[in-house]
């Protein structure tokens, strides 16, 4: 079998090397850069990411990086967002006032609902290990997806402020809930698929996800 190269974004936010370790223990052959050229010549591409979603997006356009994702997307080489990443890949977000993201898939970066009530004793961030869940528990979509061989309820590692309202009901794999939200915590569409948790972080069961990343 032929070794992958994934090309995990370098574009100044977030723990890249943590990912680079999960993908090089699956056998792939890794790098990090923030050369646009890298990206294209990938066969798969990791956007990972922690922290505001308009700074990542000003240095995606500052690097060059924006036009080489958009590039890689026509290709129809698969795209992996993580985290702010994932935000990244949708429509817009209302984080710090709105802005525009990458639009690769059709949704909307929101803030949790602030605890009112006393008794729930909820805190943002979402900061937990929280379950993933199918939107249609009698529909199998994760057989064919990123989540290939991941039971539903499992557990993943969780850590953001802001999270996803998707409009595209067939791009929502997997929801999650906390406190009174209610939001998509994984998303695929084409060759594009994003997870709000760190999958690196995330025990054997995050491994699966990235290992069906670079197998599928």
């Amino acid at each position: 079998m032929a070794i992958v190269n994934v090309a995990i974004v370098d574009y100044g936010l977030g723990n890249l090397f943590s990912i680079q370790r999960a993908f090089d223990s699956l056998g792939a052959n890794s790098c990090i850069t923030e050369k646009p050229e890298e990206l294209t010549a990938a066969d798969k591409i990791v956007l990972p990411g922690v922290g505001a979603f308009e700074e990542g997006m000003c240095r995606l356009r500052k690097n060059g990086l924006m036009e080489a994702l958009i590039a890689v997307k026509v290709m129809g080489k698969p795209i992996l967002g993580i985290c702010l990443g994932m935000q990244l890949l949708m429509s817009e977000s209302e984080e710090n006032g709105l802005h525009s993201g990458l639009d690769f898939l059709t949704g909307r970066v929101v803030r949790f609902t602030p605890c009112i009530n006393p008794d729930e004793r909820y805190k943002i961030p979402h900061i937990c290990w929280n379950s993933i869940q199918r939107p249609d528990e009698a529909e199998d979509t994760w057989s064919r997806s990123v989540l290939s061989g991941i039971p539903g309820g499992a557990f993943m590692y969780f850590a953001h402020s802001y999270y996803v309202e998707i409009t595209g009901n067939n791009d929502l794999l997997a929801k999650t809930s906390y406190g009174v939200d209610h939001f998509a915590s994984v998303v695929q569409k084409d060759n594009v698929a994003g997870c709000q948790f760190h999958p690196e972080r995330s025990g054997e069961q995050g491994l699966q996800i990235l290992n069906n990343f670079v197998n599928g």
